[in-house]
Parts: structure tokens; sequence; C-alpha cells
């Protein structure tokens, strides 16, 4: 049985259209998707993503257990600063990418997996630290915390405006901050390229933030079309240890890969840097009608086989066909002329870079 998130009611008042995503019952979509990527783009919308995992971590080696679990470097993370970074297992395959948090409390860590992975995550938690002998705490605070997302222009606004203060939060930055009478943690940072925010508050004070953005609610549908135009990563889909394994290099996600830290994986991540990944990670956009679509094969003009679509659908914002997929490193450059084969059909199309849209 899916588990629910404490807005579950929220939604089915609404009359919201729901789906299992990661053992979780979803909203969709509450009006139309490509209304609700709109309110995004254009104004605001509120997204219900308690569907996410929260992993707390404390005690005095708990830095040094994000070292030895994430790719990126915890070390420079001040207090109420956060960070992109990824979770590879020991062969440099991507388990999870992630957000890190150091809490402004300076001595508690929070990461968020994917959805349906905070159990593995914890547990892998609990495994580097009895490997290493860390002193660390490790709580899978998962149905402790809602989290909600407001994105777009008029986000901070809509913050300011329920807050009662200035939005006073740098880019990939976390705060404590008081929402209609809740004490919650407010986080510069989003996955639908806009200006926002994402909150974490109390599971059982969800209801009362959600009602005080009154603004456009949006399912899963338009998190995904909004994602796939800034060329973001789904777990599960673009990446997944079992069905598609893929390394940070591979995966666009680089950057998140400081090779002078010592976490699990980095071995292999080095060889891989020094050699190069063989596939990596574009966007295509169509030329002859056709959507792409997950599985769908990507080839050369004369139909080899180079790759393949991860993620796909029409672009709400640019009215054009576009995925998301890996194609061997010799044709991943912007602008090479490709096919997508779409129901058996070669259709026209061309590798682009990430983002389709310039937010």
């Amino acid at each position: 049985m899916s588990r629910q998130t404490p807005l579950y009611q929220r939604h089915t008042d609404r009359g919201a259209r729901s789906t299992d995503f990661g053992g979780w019952e979803m909203p969709v979509e509450f009006d139309s998707i490509r209304d609700e990527h709109d309110s995004v783009r254009e104004t605001v919308g509120k997204f219900d993503v308690s569907h996410m995992g929260e992993i707390e971590l404390g005690g005095p080696d708990a830095p040094e257990l994000l070292q030895r679990l994430t790719t990126n470097d915890v070390s420079g993370l001040d207090p109420g600063e956060a960070q992109y970074t990824a979770i590879t297992d020991a062969d440099g395959i991507m388990l999870e990418d992630t957000v890190v948090y150091r809490l402004p409390d300076g001595e508690t860590y929070l990461f968020v997996p994917n959805a349906g992975h905070d159990e593995a995550m914890a547990e892998r938690c609990a495994w580097i630290r009895e490997e290493w002998d860390l002193e660390a705490t490790v709580d899978n605070a998962t149905t402790g915390w809602a989290m909600l997302a407001v994105q777009g222009p008029d986000a901070i606004d809509r913050f300011e405006a329920v807050a009662g203060s200035p939005f006073d939060l740098g880019r990939f930055e976390i705060g404590e901050r008081e929402l209609s009478g809740v004490d919650c943690l407010v986080a510069s940072t989003g996955y639908t390229g806009e200006r926002g925010f994402e909150i974490l508050a109390p599971w059982g004070d969800a209801p009362t933030v959600w009602d005080a953005f009154d603004c456009q609610p949006c399912g899963l549908g338009p998190r995904d079309t909004l994602r796939m135009e800034m060329g973001f990563l789904l777990s599960g889909q673009d990446f997944d240890p079992e069905d598609e394994p893929r390394d940070p290099f591979s995966a666009g996600l680089g950057f998140v890969v400081d090779l002078d830290t010592e976490f699990v994986g980095r071995d292999a991540l080095e060889a891989v840097y020094e050699e190069g990944p063989t596939a990596e990670f574009v966007g295509v956009k169509l030329i002859d009608c056709g959507i792409p679509r997950h599985g769908h094969p990507i080839t050369t003009p004369a139909g080899e086989e180079i790759g393949h679509v991860t993620s796909g659908t029409m672009s709400p914002t640019l009215g054009d066909p576009i995925g998301l997929g890996y194609v061997d490193s010799e044709h991943a450059s912007a602008d090479t002329l490709v096919r997508v084969v779409v129901r058996g059909e070669p259709k026209k199309a061309r590798i682009r870079t990430t983002p389709f849209v310039d937010r």
C-alpha cells in the first residue's frame, strides 16, 4: 500500500489525479499539466514534495560520515549552507543525487534522498559509520518533516507576504523561519529552474503551511516537464543502479565530484575522470513531428545506434518535442544531427545543450 503525505487530504479535496510514485500516493495534476507548468514559469506554483526523504546526521563525526557517503566536499559547508552532490557505490555508479544541508545550528546535517530511498540511505549511513568506526547519529526523519516547494517568478513575493519579512537567503542557503505560526526550515533550492524555495515543516503542521500559500497547486506532471526543460536528472529514470547504471561524469555531474576527498567510489571515478566517459547525458530536440520517450533509440543519420532517450516530452514553454538521454561521447557535441526512433520511425533531431529554457 502506498504511503500518504500529510497533504493527501488536501489533494483529494482539490480533486487531484494521483498515482503511486516511489511508494507514495502523489498528485499528478490538479487542473492540467500545461496550466500548472505555465503558472510556475509565469507566476508561481506550489508542490507537495513530502515523498522525498530526510536523513539527519549528528555527532562529532557526522561531517566525516557525509564525506565518505557523498562525492562533494562537505567540509566547506558553513552553518546554513547546502550543496548538491551524488552518492556512488564502490564502482562509481550513482545511487542518488541529493542535496546536503548543514543546518543553522551548525551541528546537524540533513540530506534528502529520492522518493522511496530513505530506508536504504539510512542503512548505508549506518554501514559507513560502522565500517570506519565513526561517532555519529543517523536518524531517518522522513515522517518527521513534510517538504513543500514554492516556485516561480512571484515566489519570493509570496514568501514575504506570508512571513512578513524579507527573503534574505542566498542561493543554496537554509534558515529558520516562521510561516503562518509554524517554525520551519526554508531553503533557497528547487527543481524547476525558477526562483523559489523549499520548506521543511513539521509533519503535522504541513496543511497550515500549504494553505498559507494561496497559489496554483502543482503535481508530478508539471514537475517533470519543468525539470526536463532544465535538463535535470530524475532518479530511477535518467539514472538507476540496476536499469540505467551511470557514473556522475557520464550523467553530467562532474562538477559535484571532488576527487581530493575519500568517498566510496572515488578510485573508480578517478579512472573515469582520467580516461573520459564513454557516453554522455545530452538533450535532444526533434526537428520532425513526434515525441521522444523513455527507451527510444538514438541513432546516426545512417541508422547506427549510438544511445537512447531516458526522458522526453512536448515542452510546454517551447512548443517543441525535447528529450534527455545518453549518446556515445563522440556524438555528444551540440548541434550534431541524429535520429530518434519513435514507434519504429526515425525522426530527425539535434543534440542540444541544456537547459533548453534559459532562466
